[in-house]
């Protein structure tokens, strides 16, 4: 059976995925800017309260996957902390200034690692050749990618992903950006194996009294009164999908 991974930002976000049928996820922080390191605080409740498996991610900013090394020697002390906590596995990635896996650096992650499952996350659509960067994370011992297929998401991508899937001796392929129900069979039928979903919707702020005049966020659009969750229903939607694909 398909496996489905649903991206998380919270614990009682990761709880409702647990609940409707997510078989593991990837936990993170800060949605907006596609997925932070969690805090501490985060990383301790989700790990005491959920029990399908959670790989949190190892990403200390937004923007891209080229790194100081102030903010390398974080990400070293965060893999070591995520493994101390007993995670079973991570989500992390580091390209070089010319867009291929940085190979010296990925492997201290590795090393930091140790056991744990680690996926190289959509650093991967950014890199300049995927299929050597490909054989480059199979050297590393990387378990799985999470890729859209160097598109803006799986869909278009669908082509490249396959062609990674193809590879011999390649690391597992997920499936990610842009994922829903509506789309799911279209993955299924064409034999990925493992996909990656947010199932998200913004969720209103309980708040009654709000002062409308001002914004904590640098994008003075930004609505601070609503914020991401899973939905449940979405969750469960697509893990029906993929038990149904099953039986056919």
């Amino acid at each position: 059976m398909a496996l489905l991974e649903i991206c998380c930002y919270s614990m009682e976000c990761a709880l409702t995925a647990q609940q409707n049928g997510a078989d593991r996820i990837e936990l993170c922080a800060a949605p907006k800017e596609g997925g932070l390191t969690p805090s501490l605080g985060v990383l301790r409740s989700v790990r005491q309260a959920v029990t399908i498996p959670v790989h949190p991610i190892i990403r200390p900013r937004g923007g891209d996957f080229c790194y100081t090394d102030g903010e390398f020697a974080a990400m070293l002390d965060d893999v070591r902390t995520v493994r101390e906590l007993g995670f079973p596995g991570l989500v992390t990635g580091i390209l070089d200034p010319d867009g291929h896996v940085d190979m010296p650096r990925m492997q201290q992650i590795m090393d930091a690692a140790g056991p744990l499952a680690v996926t190289f996350h959509r650093a991967f659509d950014m890199c300049a050749n995927p299929l050597n960067a490909l054989e480059n994370l199979a050297e590393l011992g990387i378990v799985r990618v999470l890729t859209s297929g160097q598109k803006s998401d799986a869909v278009q991508g669908l082509a490249n992903i396959l062609e990674l899937i193809a590879q011999p001796g390649a690391p597992i392929i997920m499936a990610g950006a842009g994922v829903r129900a509506e789309n799911l069979s279209r993955f299924l039928d064409a034999g990925v194996r493992e996909v990656h979903s947010s199932a998200g919707t913004l969720r209103v702020s309980p708040m009654r009294y709000r002062n409308q005049g001002l914004s904590m966020s640098t994008d003075k659009q930004a609505d601070e009164y609503s914020r991401y969750a899973v939905d449940g229903k979405a969750v469960a939607e697509m893990k029906g999908i993929i038990v149904r694909h099953q039986a056919k």
